[in-house]
């Protein structure tokens, strides 16, 4: 599991003050007469949205927060991706910031085992430039999470692009640019697939699910499976046996867990920018809220990829039927293979380009924020000038 605990990022811890003095909802909302402290998971989507709060205090841009109602399930599918014991509304929690009312539109999607709140770094910057929307995946952050019923890698799909398509209905966005990260840039991709006359332009960032183990060809996950090891890891994957249920299970010290991967990854074996004490206590808490609260979309996992993080339905194998043009931002340091961007762009008859980001991993939006911003620009100058000049990469950043 070395590959997806690292795509895992930044979990979240609350203060003993707070957790004494808030309610807890469960998912239903429905009010427990317990306080906090006393349950062995402190958590609630009243926590998510209030650690969310928290966190985007740091970003100066004034902000809409709003749950987005996208119903019970699409016309006519018959696909149970909304569907739990009940048939009450589902919501996307959505936030847009304040932008110029020529701003092109940016729509961000998180990646697995994260939520909007991980691109509180990007917001003040990119907000200069575009109408920034962000959103929480159905079933991840603050968005509702029914009960995940899919049982095949079609339906998994299904229960993101759709949801995301009713969602995009629901906002009354024509054309916006789609920007996705890891598992986001997986579903962004195939939501382009299916939709491609609302993508104007598509910006996966580490995008995940670009190839399958048969085309990377990967040798060391042969050799592992073969081990006790291997075998019993592939066999947790394959029981759907996710990292948040290590966390749910560690009850009242997962906080304590959290904080010390988080300092880790964002301090110490950072590949960037650090992330500043304030940055680093209010993601701490944000993420693990997300985590720890009732498992919904994160059971998609099985479905979408094989262990080792390989895509069951990759996206290199559509490459040809790209319609959207595309750019792919990778770290310098980022786990996932640009080979699989590099392979894709030889099928495409749209335009792409691959830009690489220097003193960045796979979450290259907060290891070095500045440089990531400069890509996306870069990317998107189009919309932005009439001058193709006008939003050259910063220095480092590279295009291939």
């Amino acid at each position: 599991m070395r590959v997806v605990s690292r795509s895992i990022s930044s979990f979240a811890v609350k203060t003993m003050t707070e957790e004494i003095n808030s309610s807890t909802a469960t998912s239903r909302t429905k009010k427990s007469l317990w306080p906090s402290v006393l349950r062995w998971i402190p958590s609630s989507t009243d926590h998510i949205i209030a650690a969310e709060k928290r966190l985007l205090s740091l970003v100066k841009t004034p902000y809409t927060q709003e749950k987005v109602n996208i119903g019970t399930g699409p016309p006519g599918s018959k696909i149970r991706w909304f569907r739990s014991a009940s048939n009450e509304p589902r919501f996307i929690n959505t936030v847009t910031f304040d932008s110029k009312e020529d701003s092109p539109t940016l729509v961000m999607v998180h990646g697995y085992a994260a939520a909007q709140g991980f691109f509180f770094r990007n917001f003040d910057a990119l907000t200069k430039h575009f109408r920034v929307i962000a959103i929480d995946q159905l079933g991840w952050g603050g968005s509702s999470r029914p009960d995940f019923t899919c049982k095949s890698t079609e339906e998994t799909e299904a229960w993101f692009i759709d949801s995301l398509e009713e969602w995009r209905k629901a906002k009354n966005l024509d054309k916006f640019i789609l920007l996705g990260h890891s598992f986001g840039g997986h579903v962004a991709s195939k939501y382009a697939l299916k939709h491609p006359e609302h993508v104007q332009h598509l910006v996966l960032v580490g995008p995940a699910g670009f190839t399958s183990e048969i085309d990377h060809k990967s040798e060391w996950l042969t050799k592992f499976r073969a081990t006790w090891k291997g075998a019993v890891m592939n066999h947790l994957w394959e029981s759907n046996f996710t990292p948040m249920k290590v966390l749910r299970g560690l009850g009242p010290w997962g906080p304590n867990l959290v904080r010390k991967y988080t300092s880790a990854r964002f301090g110490e074996y950072s590949t960037g920018d650090v992330l500043t004490d304030d940055e680093s206590r209010l993601l701490t808490d944000y993420i693990y809220h997300t985590l720890a609260a009732k498992g919904s979309g994160e059971l998609c996992l099985k479905y979408i990829f094989s262990f080792g993080a390989y895509a069951r339905s990759p996206l290199l194998q559509r490459s040809s039927e790209w319609k959207v043009p595309t750019t792919f931002i990778y770290g310098f340091e980022d786990w996932m293979n640009y080979q699989g961007a590099i392979d894709a762009r030889k099928n495409m008859s749209v335009p792409c380009e691959i830009i690489r980001v220097p003193k960045a991993g796979h979450f290259v939006f907060l290891d070095n924020a500045s440089g990531f911003h400069s890509a996306v620009l870069h990317a998107c100058r189009r919309f932005l000038s009439s001058d193709s000049n006008s939003y050259p990469l910063a220095e480092g950043v590279i295009s291939i």
